[in-house]
């Protein structure tokens, strides 16, 4: 059965086109991909603004007639943090729904954290144990940690590197300044709130499962002399003064980070470094699965039952 996932994310508008059967891992056909920010259209009232809805509906039309095209016969779109906390976002998605005859649904946070959770577990299996899965988004960061399938605990905080940079950040490069009080606010957010809830969690494995996790791998391979398959704690703490100083241009020019990515990846390292340090977490191993794939899973385990 061919799938089409539309994922209307903080960052980008992306559609995965799977094939996927009950039993079978899915496999990946094709995929459109849209850099958006939405997250970047919020104004102060809360509300996505009109230009950030025209460029929506432009996207989430180039998709639909993607997956058409490629004759998926199903269409699992699902919205994230900037949709769920805009406060126009119910209205925009129900436009949506109706103009391009679509069922898009807003997935919580603890269902996000839920979801890739479950793609993790499928990915590594029943012998990896109790496992921590750790991913940065655009808008948020989700957490989970659990032994099953479900995971017993699901968290969702609005630090992801988006927003942060948005709210935080200033300059080109970053001033000290704005780097000081993006710290200061990362460190206040998670040192009230994880340690409580997940400090004394034992976990066999730590799992990474976003792109902003993977791309700080894949950095800290090429300066510090990893394997660009888990990130480590040490290695992310030597790279991120550099990383920091930089211009965007120059972060645009490193391998992996995408121009687009190029501004928000500092207040993701720095969300990852807060994360690890608060958690006594060595390093994560970068899991290929998320989201997206976690959404085919429940799809096929639905339709199984």
């Amino acid at each position: 059965m061919r799938l089409g996932v539309l994922d209307v994310g903080s960052n980008t508008v992306h559609l995965q086109v799977v094939d996927a059967f009950s039993g079978a891992r899915p496999n990946p056909t094709s995929n459109l991909k849209i850099d958006l920010r939405l997250s970047e259209f919020l104004n102060s009232e809360g509300d996505i603004e009109p230009e950030g809805i025209k460029q929506l509906r432009s996207a989430v039309r180039q998709c639909v007639a993607e997956a058409r095209k490629v004759k998926s016969e199903e269409l699992l779109p699902f919205a994230t943090s900037a949709l769920r906390e805009a406060r126009n976002g119910s209205e925009i998605i129900a436009a949506l729904n109706s103009e391009f005859e679509i069922d898009l649904q807003v997935l919580s946070g603890e269902e996000e954290a839920q979801i890739t959770f479950l793609a993790a577990r499928r990915w590594y299996g029943w012998s990896s144990g109790r496992l921590l899965v750790v991913d940065i988004g655009g808008g948020s960061l989700e957490l989970a940690v659990g032994v099953n399938e479900s995971a017993d605990i699901a968290l969702s905080l609005p630090l992801g590197a988006s927003r942060l940079t948005k709210s935080h950040l200033e300059g080109d490069p970053f001033t000290k300044k704005s780097i000081r009080n993006l710290r200061d606010y990362i460190e206040s957010q998670i040192s009230e709130i994880l340690p409580a809830v997940l400090q004394h969690q034992d976990t066999d494995r730590a799992i990474a499962t976003s792109k902003t996790l993977r791309t700080l791998a894949r950095l800290t391979g090429d300066w510090a002399g990893g394997d660009g398959h888990r990130l480590e704690i040490d290695d992310l703490r030597k790279i991120l003064p550099k990383l920091s100083e930089m211009s965007q241009e120059e972060r645009s020019e490193l391998p992996g980070v995408s121009k687009s990515r190029a501004r928000q990846i500092v207040a993701g390292a720095f969300v990852a470094e807060s994360v690890m340090r608060s958690l006594d977490i060595d390093y994560l191993e970068i899991c290929p699965w998320a989201l997206r794939e976690g959404i085919v899973l429940k799809w096929l385990d639905w339709i199984r039952q």
